[in-house]
């Protein structure tokens, strides 16, 4: 299967240009959030170096930030670059837990690998691997019972039926939740999507 990140800047720019003046555009370097900065302009979810799985992981954000944090640049969060401590990687971990599942289900949806990632490979690694991937895990458990958050699912719903997976989903989750629950760390630095 062909994953063209063009392809999902035309998905999720035909669903939310418009409705929510938003755009998804390739970075050059690292991921951010610009928000709309003119009266008619747009905000950007740019993802990094035009990387199909840098683009779901960056859109899984976008979708969960609120009306108020979408005002905000990177949603007013503050990042803490790689090479934490194992206390802001825990702070980190805790943050990443839902993004992460999102970014798993629209990879699933898009027939690609997904990558979990601590992101802290000049640092001491996870805080706790394990628990890490096991709250990611039950997250995306979560998600498939009771659905996504709503411009998530819209999402999601374009991906399955874009790349025709709709009918596997959950059974290819099922098989995916070995892999992924795996303790040996991936260290996945572009977030470069392989086929299933």
């Amino acid at each position: 299967m062909n994953h063209n990140p063009d392809d999902l800047i035309m998905l999720f720019n035909d669903l939310f240009r418009e409705s929510f003046r938003t755009i998804l555009v390739k970075g050059s370097h690292e991921p951010e959030y610009l928000p709309v900065s003119e009266p008619e302009g747009v905000a950007k979810v740019v993802f990094a170096h035009g990387f199909f799985a840098s683009a779901l992981h960056e859109i899984a954000h976008w979708c969960l930030a609120g009306e108020q944090r979408r005002t905000l640049h990177d949603y007013g969060y503050w990042y803490c670059p790689d090479g934490r401590s194992v206390e802001q990687q825990r702070a980190f971990e805790q943050v990443e837990v839902k993004p992460q599942a999102i970014e798993w289900l629209f990879s699933l949806a898009a027939g690609s690998r997904f990558h979990i990632s601590v992101d802290n490979l000049a640092g001491s690694g996870a805080a706790d691997d394990a628990l890490f991937r096991r709250n990611v895990c039950d997250q995306s458990a979560r998600f498939l019972a009771e659905g996504l958050p709503p411009r998530a699912q819209q999402f999601f719903d374009v991906l399955s039926s874009f790349y025709g997976t709709a009918d596997r989903i959950r059974e290819v989750w099922y098989q995916d939740r070995a892999r992924v629950m795996r303790a040996a760390p991936e260290h996945d630095q572009t977030r470069i999507t392989e086929a299933l």
